[in-house]
């Protein structure tokens, strides 16, 4: 580009790395880099839905045509798409029952046609009653077929009409990869919009009878006309979360051009070699952008199936993003909180398109806030630094990697995105409200769980099931996940010296975690070794491999597993630990009231501030009584039976009260509450 040969001719110190693209870059197109990227958004809508579009045959009506980008790249992403319908600014292509192989073979000669238009398009390979209309007619005439294929009664129609009854038509997959905005909410006129020339097609959202939108083209939809379609149960996210792997593929040129810029300086590479380089690394590039947009969708996915409990949590991260002028939620149409009222009492949560917005303001505030902080400096993160440069050089270029010019932004970008697709918008927020500490403190205990738990593999292993096992199952999963990482940090958070000694607190808790993981059978009390049994049949016979059942069905009972490697030190085993540790959860009934405290509606936030405390204290107190118990030198269930008997009268209350709310049927706040008093006060 332009900006690049300026860049060059300055002595710009960035030379063809200021922009990306150009004669020596990734060219989008060839990579089909946004198109794929948004195929992960379609690929996991389908999937979610229990149909598969690499394998299953699908209908689609789309916006653009074959010499495009974007829409012809996507109609190459699967053999199985049967294209009924798609319109560009000059033609009208309809195609009522069309045969998926030889209609790909025909869009794939298209799309290798220079400047080809849907009149190139091989009439004789389109099925019955098909046509090619030029949109420039007053007036089309159409076949029974077409008029069938779309639900249309009349007979002829404008060709504006025409595209609004295919837009409405009772189709699989409405895919956008052209320019103009063809949908919007009811509440919106076409003037808000902004889009004249297409007014006289455009619909609204809930008037849409397919079941996913793909939006590879920006625009194609309003952001109320998408909170509109996804109410009345349509599958749709935003136009930045489905095409961003155009921009992020950008992101990766530049960056790995600044890298080799550096080698080129010391002259320990030519400009010819670097080249050479670039070209090879095509496919690992775009491995890497795809990754984000699944990773993306993904995070939504598990935020969507839990939305309604979630609302809350929003309305909070809401209000502290526009207490700190970050957020405005009218422009960002997102619901006030009267709204919110509302939602609650219907007990809907927020759609796929306001998730999507408030993903990416909570990236974008977390971003900013470890860019400004010590955090990317630790020498632990330089994995995540290497990470984002392609596998090729990852071992060659690793010094160069870590004297990166932007690699304390990569860093922040890499952990940000890390910790927020995997827990979520609202993780970082609510840390910081449960601990008062910031969000540099809360991605350093998030980077500890995640290396000493071994996270990565476990979301890999997860991840590899996809059309083998239920989608629900995946998410649950993933769920039960991010349990034991929000347990774990907050443990961290309250129990390590700040900040957080990322390596020293590796080192120390990692193989204890791993000791008590394989000796869990062993530690675990008979009814809590068969809670464990429980989950994990519940995951195998859905479909997950046993040893991921396994690791996962384990996840719920590892969530002390730092109480325990901490208690055992250096001087005692976890098993011993462990034993003792578990011993008393099940001695006095903790595990349960954990269990039913979380069973407790959270009706306002104090309410859920309350269960969360006393969830805490339940923790707590497991932790102090088996730090008491093992202090007279023993452990096991004698060593707890001597503690018991030197307070008979303390232990014998409590016991009561327990076994009166097991009776009780339905469990009150309050009665937690009261039971929760007199364990600490056992324990003092």
């Amino acid at each position: 580009p332009a900006d690049n040969a300026e860049a060059i001719d300055h002595g710009f110190w960035m030379g063809d790395a200021f922009a990306s693209g150009g004669s020596v870059g990734y060219d989008h197109k060839k990579m089909a880099i946004t198109a794929r990227g948004a195929w992960e958004s379609v690929m996991r809508h389908f999937r979610e839905m229990g149909h598969d579009t690499q394998t299953q045959d699908f209908t689609v009506v789309g916006c653009g045509d074959m010499s495009g980008d974007v829409f012809g790249n996507g109609m190459l992403l699967s053999e199985h798409i049967k294209l009924v319908g798609a319109f560009n600014h000059m033609h009208i292509f309809v195609d009522p029952d069309p045969d998926p192989k030889v209609s790909f073979k025909e869009r794939r000669r298209l799309f290798d046609l220079p400047r080809s238009a849907w009149s190139d398009y091989d009439k004789s390979l389109m099925s019955k009653g098909a046509a090619i209309f030029d949109r420039s007619l007053k007036s089309l005439k159409l076949t029974p077929e077409i008029r069938d294929c779309f639900g249309i009664e009349s007979e002829s129609m404008a060709p504006n009409e025409l595209i609004s009854a295919m837009l409405k038509a009772e189709i699989d997959l409405l895919w956008f990869g052209g320019i103009g905005t063809y949908v919007k909410g009811a509440g919106e006129s076409h003037a808000d919009v902004g889009d004249r020339a297409n007014d006289g097609m455009r619909v609204n959202g809930a008037a849409l009878r397919c079941k996913v939108i793909g939006e590879g083209a920006n625009l194609g939809v309003t952001q109320r006309g998408r909170i509109e379609f996804a109410r009345v149960g349509g599958r749709v996210n935003t136009d930045f979360i489905d095409n961003s792997a155009g921009v992020d593929c950008s992101d990766h040129e530049v960056n790995i051009k600044i890298l080799f810029g550096d080698y080129i300086e010391r002259n320990d590479m030519t400009e010819k070699q670097r080249n050479e380089i670039l070209v090879s690394m095509t496919d690992e590039v775009g491995a890497l952008c795809l990754e984000d947009n699944y990773a993306q969708t993904q995070s939504i996915s598990v935020i969507e199936h839990q939305a309604p409990q979630l609302l809350d949590q929003h309305r909070r991260l809401m209000r502290t993003l526009e207490r700190a002028d970050i957020l405005n939620r009218e422009i960002e149409f997102l619901p006030d909180d009267e709204q919110i009222d509302n939602l609650e009492a219907a007990n809907e949560g927020l759609t796929r398109p306001e998730i999507s917005v408030l993903l990416a303001y909570s990236k974008n505030a977390t971003y900013e806030a470890l860019l400004a902080s010590k955090l990317p400096d630790d020498p632990l993160l330089i994995d995540d630094l290497v990470r984002y440069f392609p596998e090729p050089l990852r071992e060659t270029y690793r010094e160069g990697i870590e004297r990166h010019q932007l690699r304390r932004e990569i860093i922040a970008t890499a952990v940000t995105n890390t910790m927020i697709n995997r827990t979520g918008p609202t993780f970082v927020n609510e840390m910081c409200d449960r601990t008062g500490l910031n969000a540099a403190a809360i991605a350093r205990a998030f980077a500890v769980v995640r290396e000493t738990f071994g996270l990565r593999e476990l979301w890999t292993a997860v991840e590899a099931l996809d059309n083998h096992a239920p989608p629900d199952l995946q998410i649950r999963m993933l769920r039960q996940i991010n349990r034991t990482v929000e347990r774990a940090t907050l443990w961290f958070l309250r129990n390590a010296p700040q900040p957080l000694d990322l390596t020293g607190l590796i080192a120390e808790f990692r193989p204890g975690v791993a000791a008590l993981t394989a000796d869990l059978d062993d530690v675990l009390q008979r009814e809590q070794r068969l809670d464990v049994r429980d989950r994990t049949l519940r995951y195998s016979h859905e479909g997950a491999p046993g040893e991921l059942s396994d690791r996962i069905g384990r996840l719920k009972m590892l969530s002390c597993a730092c109480d325990i490697v901490r208690l055992a030190g250096d001087d005692r085993s976890t098993h011993d630990v462990g034993r003792t540790y578990f011993a008393i959860g099940n001695h006095f009934r903790l595990d349960w009231l954990r269990r039913e405290a979380n069973r407790l509606a959270p009706e306002n936030t104090w309410r859920k501030l309350a269960i969360d405390a006393i969830i805490d204290d339940l923790w707590g107190t497991q932790d102090a009584m088996s730090r008491e118990v093992l202090k007279g030198g023993t452990s096991g269930r004698a060593a707890i039976e001597a503690w018991v008997e030197a307070r008979p009268d303390k232990v014998r209350r409590v016991e009561q009260l327990i076994g009166e709310l097991e009776s009780a049927g339905r469990i009150e706040l309050a009665m937690l509450a009261v039971v929760n008093r007199e364990l600490r006060e056992l324990v003092n």
